[in-house]
């Protein structure tokens, strides 16, 4: 809880000389959640509190989210601080490799992990999920795009050829989810160009970072480790001491135990023997010290049918704690 992880952030706070602000998206299978432009009135509120520090730790976790709503985030963060350093407990994959960019450092665990930053696309164009709900659509990734018309051009070899393919690719993928997706990968490149200013690499090794990140990883789930992003990526990557990484560990374990990250959100085993019970369910989370802790809820009703539970949602979004 909260409570227990204050101590904790008032410790780093100490140690890195340092005001830290906490953000979590959470993973739990069945209740992800992802960056998104929701948090920035949240994020807001914590950085007023802060007076202008002269230094912010972000101590991260997620798996990604909206490529805009990260950029916008670190772009607001630097606007209360000269200096923004990112610590990562374990994941911060995608959009929140994007973020990290932007930071002057990067501590980083023995278990933290960043990853490309190629993005999807997702719109009510894309190709629907089959068997799904309407609503569910198929993510279009812009380096598969990319890859797949790269191997077609090599396989053809011939206008006409890449002509009738391209015909069959706009009729699978509607054309203006196909431009969103090229325009999306312009897009990323520039924004992580941007954001690294802040670490001053030559022209040749920021090349070299946005050309792995943006595609020459191989998949979206390639994971990049301490060492590698330091040694291989030159990224600045700071290796916390004992005493950090255990208050680091303490306060990654104590969130994934309330937000229930290792446990799949099964609604029949929630409701249990009751055939009907309210719930409320944390799924991220934004803290400090002088905001205190904000959380991202859904709650809702679970109701026993003869076939199955029902779940019905009342209410989703931040609330103070």
């Amino acid at each position: 809880m909260f409570t227990d992880r204050q101590p904790l952030y008032k410790k780093i706070e100490k140690v890195r000389h340092s005001k830290v602000l906490v953000y979590v998206t959470g993973d739990r299978p069945r209740q992800e959640t992802k960056i998104h432009s929701d948090v920035l009135d949240v994020l807001a509120h914590h950085l007023d509190l802060m007076d202008n520090p002269p230094r912010i730790s972000l101590y991260l976790y997620t798996c990604g989210g909206d490529t805009l709503a990260a950029w916008t985030v670190v772009n607001l963060i630097r606007q209360f601080t000269d200096y923004l350093e990112v610590i990562v407990p374990s994941k911060a994959h995608s959009a929140g490799t994007l973020m990290c960019l932007g930071a002057n450092a990067i501590i980083m665990t023995k278990q933290a992990t960043l990853g490309p930053i190629d993005p999807s696309v997702i719109t009510p164009l894309n190709p629907p999920v089959p068997g799904a709900e309407p609503q569910d659509k198929v993510p279009v990734s812009v380096e598969d795009l990319n890859a797949f018309i790269e191997y077609c051009r090599k396989a053809l070899g011939n206008e006409t050829g890449m002509k009738d393919l391209l015909l069959v690719l706009a009729d699978k993928i509607h054309p203006l989810v196909l431009g969103e997706a090229f325009r999306a990968r312009d897009q990323i490149r520039m924004l992580a160009k941007k954001l690294m200013r802040h670490q001053k690499h030559d022209e040749d090794r920021l090349e070299t970072i946005l050309k792995f990140l943006c595609g020459e990883s191989g998949s979206h789930d390639y994971t990049i480790n301490r060492r590698e992003a330091r040694d291989e990526l030159g990224l600045p990557i700071e290796k916390p001491d004992d005493e950090l990484y255990k208050s680091i560990r303490d306060i990654y374990l104590d969130i994934v135990s309330e937000l229930e990250l290792g446990t799949p959100y099964e609604p029949a085993i929630l409701l249990g023997a009751e055939n009907e019970m309210d719930y409320v369910l944390p799924r991220a989370l934004v803290e400090s010290v002088a905001g205190g802790s904000h959380r991202f809820v859904s709650k809702g009703i679970l109701t026993r049918t003869e076939e199955d539970v029902e779940d019905n949602r009342v209410f989703e979004g931040w609330r103070h704690v």
